[in-house]
């Protein structure tokens, strides 16, 4: 019964709201909006890198230029999944399948870097700001395809990923995925249409605890997730499980065999342990006590490497609550070379 009246509360139909209106309370927000179902943000980590004010975890771990960072979507309100510690708009997301006109790659990337531009304009006249530092952002070196909704359930994200790759100032693509798109994800593998980094999150370890925290529109979200674990090893380029840890939801140590045995599985490079972050929507669903301090997060990913033949924390950003483990037979340094 629980089941059935889950995916009845996310079986609303995108098509019958005004996407004009969403798109315009978004643009409120200050993403910046193009075409049909993409989007653009400057994240705070960006303004304070231009400001001089430190650079987010990409950078320190993996040398991704934070203040060259473009923060983009091709499906800004399309998710399978109503995750309760997700600080984007949610409320938006109620469907999980791309309908109506689909833009090409190409007019979505050179709109999307316009609309960066635009939202980046004010720092042009900062004080804090180093004249030379805010041209060289102006033009992306890294893109992260994350920011709301999940990226993979635009059709052409492969043809979205080549495009990037073939723009010589780009050095360094990122995308973040739910993993419930395991078809999509193979055909990239298979295409070699592959980020520089693909991100698979992970935040339960059994069906429940999915239904519970990733709240799922599809019946068969776990039966996915768990069929792009088993693709992780075959998967041609460097990978990384994030695992967001919720106080009092996924950070008994009851689960943490469960969870490594999953992170094992994937034989992913890295392992991120971070901090749900008590902001945006998720406050509607959690509380600020649900938040880990660092500490917790740390002496977590010391479980885990305590516990594992293959993991060890190589790094840690406390600003942001989070620590880096590494693959001990992983072929890839931390560091990704210019």
């Amino acid at each position: 019964m629980f089941i059935n009246i889950l995916y009845l509360m996310f079986s609303y139909n995108i098509n019958n709201m005004d996407k004009e209106k969403i798109f315009k309370d978004l643009k409120k927000k200050q993403y910046g909006i193009f075409g049909d179902h993409s989007a653009v943000e400057i994240c705070e980590w960006n303004k304070k890198a231009l400001r001089g004010e430190g650079v987010c975890y990409k950078q320190k771990f993996y040398n991704a230029d934070c203040h060259r960072c473009a923060q983009i979507t091709p499906a800004v309100i399309w998710c399978h999944q109503n995750c309760i510690f997700c600080w984007r708009p949610a409320n938006y997301m109620k469907e999980h399948i791309l309908k109506g006109k689909i833009n090409e790659p190409k007019e979505i990337i050179d709109n999307l870097f316009e609309e960066r531009k635009k939202l980046l304009n004010g720092f042009g006249g900062n004080p804090k700001v180093d004249k030379e530092f805010y041209k060289e952002a102006l033009i992306p070196s890294h893109v992260a395809i994350s920011l709301a909704g999940e990226p993979t359930i635009y059709p052409k994200i492969g043809e979205l990923i080549n495009e990037l790759k073939s723009r010589e100032e780009i050095k360094t693509i990122f995308l973040v995925t739910n993993g419930l798109e395991p078809k999509r994800l193979k055909e990239l593998n298979d295409k070699n249409n592959l980020p520089t980094q693909l991100y698979l999150s992970i935040e339960a370890c059994n069906y429940d605890m999915h239904l519970k925290i990733n709240r799922p529109k599809i019946k068969d979200s776990w039966q996915r997730l768990n069929e792009t674990i088993k693709l992780m090893p075959i998967l041609n380029c460097r990978r990384v499980v994030r695992f967001t840890l919720i106080k009092g939801l996924n950070d008994s140590l009851e689960y943490i065999d469960d969870f490594l045995k999953m992170f094992e599985e994937t034989q992913t490079d890295f392992i991120e342990i971070k901090s749900y972050m008590f902001l945006g929507e998720s406050r509607e669903n959690l509380k600020k006590e649900n938040m880990p301090t660092h500490t917790e997060v740390e002496n977590y990913a010391k479980e885990i490497e305590k516990r594992s033949e293959n993991y060890s924390v190589i790094d840690r950003q406390v600003a942001s609550r989070i620590v880096l483990l590494k693959n001990k037979n992983s072929k890839y340094r931390n560091f990704i070379k210019d």
